[in-house]
Parts: C-alpha cells; sequence; structure tokens
C-alpha cells in the first residue's frame, strides 16, 4: 500500500487534491492518506517535521502547504511570506528525502517569473529577469522550492517534481476582504454590494492587466496528472535544471473584463469604476501550457463555469466573515 501524504490538505489546493485521492481510494486504489492540521504539525518547526516524517515513512509526499495572499498582504507582511514559505520547503523536502521519501511533487506559484518577460511564460523564462516588487518575496521562495528539488534530484537521484500554477480560485478559496487575490476579493466584493444595495463597486487599479485563472479541481488534476508520469517521461520533457512545469488554461482576461463578469455571475447591476491610486502589479501574466500540453493535459473548466460554482460554495458558506485563511 502506497503512503502518500498530502502537506496543506485543508488549503484549497491541497484539499482539492485530497478530494481526488479519497476518490481512487473508494474506486479500489491501494492508498493510505495521511494529513496533519496546522495545529498537529507547524511544518516551519525542523525538529516538529523531521519527527513526523521519521514515524510516518511516507511513499510519497505532495506539498500543497504554503503561505499565500494577494498583493495588499505581499506588500504589508513580506517577512513573513519569505520566512514562513522557505521554512515550509526547506523543512518538507529535506525531512522527506532524510526519511527516505524517492517521490515528492512541490506546487508553486506563475510568481516565479520576471515581471517583463515575453507572453506566454515559458518555463525557461525563470530567472531571466528582475521579479515584480509586489511579491518578490513570496516569488523567491517559490523559485527556492524548485531548485530544491532539482539539487536533491541531481545530488542524491530521487524523484521531486514542481508544477507552477497560475492564479487560481474555486471552493475552499480565501474571501477575506484585505489577504485574498483578485478575484475571490471581485466575487466578496460584488456579492456584498449586491446583497446591500449598493450603486458602484470600485475595483483596484486600472482595470487593464490581464490575468488567467485555473479552477482548483483542474489544478488538482494536473498535479497527480503530473505526479503519475512515469520518470523517464517526465525527464524526457524537462531538464535537470529546468524541471518545473507550467499548469494553466493557456488563455487570459483583463481586470476589468473579470470584473463585469463576477458582476454578472452574482446579479450587480451597478458602476464598476478604478481605483488608479491601488497598484495594478504585473500588467500580464499567461502561462504557456505547452509542456503539459504536449504530454496530454489540458484544463477542462471554463472561467464563467468555474465562478458560478465558486459564488454557490461562497453563499453556502455560515460565516464568510471568518474566513480569514
Amino acid at each position: 500500500m502506497r503512503k502518500t501524504y498530502v502537506a496543506g490538505h485543508r488549503g484549497m489546493v491541497g484539499g482539492a487534491i485530497l478530494r481526488r485521492l479519497q476518490g481512487r481510494q473508494m474506486s479500489g486504489d491501494a492508498l493510505e492518506l495521511v494529513t496533519r492540521t496546522h495545529a498537529e504539525l507547524d511544518l516551519t518547526d525542523q525538529t516538529a517535521v523531521r519527527e513526523f516524517m521519521q514515524s510516518e515513512r511516507p511513499d510519497v509526499v505532495i506539498l500543497a502547504a504554503a503561505k499565500v495572499g494577494g498583493i495588499h498582504a505581499n506588500n504589508t507582511y513580506p517577512a513573513d511570506f519569505i520566512y514562513e514559505n522557505l521554512m515550509i520547503e526547506c523543512n518538507v523536502i529535506h525531512q522527506a528525502f532524510v526519511a527516505g521519501v524517492k517521490t515528492l511533487l512541490q506546487l508553486g506559484s506563475s510568481c516565479i517569473y520576471p515581471r517583463a518577460v515575453p507572453q506566454p511564460m515559458r518555463e525557461d523564462a525563470l530567472l531571466t529577469g528582475v521579479l515584480e516588487p509586489t511579491n518578490e518575496p513570496y516569488a523567491v521562495a517559490k523559485i527556492a522550492g524548485i531548485k530544491l528539488c532539482e539539487s536533491y534530484n541531481r545530488q542524491h537521484g530521487v524523484d521531486y517534481r514542481s508544477v507552477m500554477p497560475t492564479n487560481l480560485y474555486g471552493p475552499g478559496d480565501n474571501f477575506h476582504p484585505e489577504n485574498s487575490h483578485v478575484l475571490p476579493a471581485l466575487i466578496r466584493r460584488f456579492h456584498e454590494a449586491q446583497r446591500d444595495g449598493l450603486d458602484e463597486v470600485v475595483i483596484w487599479g486600472s482595470g487593464k492587466p490581464r490575468r488567467e485563472f485555473l479552477h482548483v479541481d483542474d489544478m488538482a488534476e494536473a498535479s497527480l496528472f503530473v505526479l503519475d508520469l512515469p520518470r523517464d517521461v517526465y525527464e524526457a520533457n524537462t531538464e535537470p535544471m529546468l524541471s518545473h512545469i507550467n499548469v494553466g488554461c493557456g488563455e487570459d482576461i483583463s481586470i476589468a473584463e473579470l470584473a463585469a463578469l463576477v458582476a454578472k455571475v452574482t446579479g450587480f447591476k451597478g458602476r464598476i469604476s478604478q481605483d488608479v491610486s491601488k497598484p495594478d502589479g504585473t500588467m500580464r501574466k499567461l502561462m504557456d501550457v505547452s509542456r503539459l500540453a504536449d504530454m496530454g493535459w489540458r484544463a477542462k473548466t471554463g472561467l464563467e463555469d468555474g465562478i458560478r460554482e465558486t459564488y454557490a460554495w461562497f453563499q453556502e458558506q455560515p460565516d464568510v466573515n471568518l474566513r480569514a485563511k
């Protein structure tokens, strides 16, 4: 029986991956799933992670745990973002290796790519330019995670893989009014405007930046697709020092267009205006997903359908005001 540890199973992506693995269990796959809450295991605590790995001895580790947030959170807490993410990656990856784990998948972020980079962003754009200042600390930590996996592969012959998702959304997302990413922030803002009978919603920035969005269920499916690839297939489509794989839908939308779509889904019919005093961030972030497509995987969930599903989930929560993580 293959013992698989999912780090970050209470997060949006980790939860989606766990649901799929549980579905495999129900279909008869010989899987033993291991999880720990943050209260049970602090992944920034090296001693605790070492003891956990030595005790559980998993066969596979999926590292979906991370400290994440939008522009406001990254600007406000840069030390927290670089420290916590570096510690999580170093502890989980190294202690997994010490415990004999041969197979590991770690999830990163599209923010690893330079601010001024040809679009769509190819995997080989990594480390070719200056990062976006608003999330540089987080991006540096995510780049370190890729290089940790590559370095352990090169030195120790293990099979540690990395996938870099575009902007994710879906059930389980963070809808905090200040610390969330753009899509859940818009869903909450338009929901509250519709609920309270407001005639205007103000969005951050000019509305001109373009972003790509991938439903979390698609990301979970892609993660397991990459994890399941035979090693020779994975290595034939990557390089020892350029081993990460982009995951996205290959299409983007402007923030202004996204706001109009969220307004449609939530039923808001008032004005949409822009607060140009707020930062735009990178003007465009579109992933080149040809590497993953060539290996046989493509996203399935359309953006409007995905937003409708996410909004329905949001409305079902007993107290969304408490969803800070």
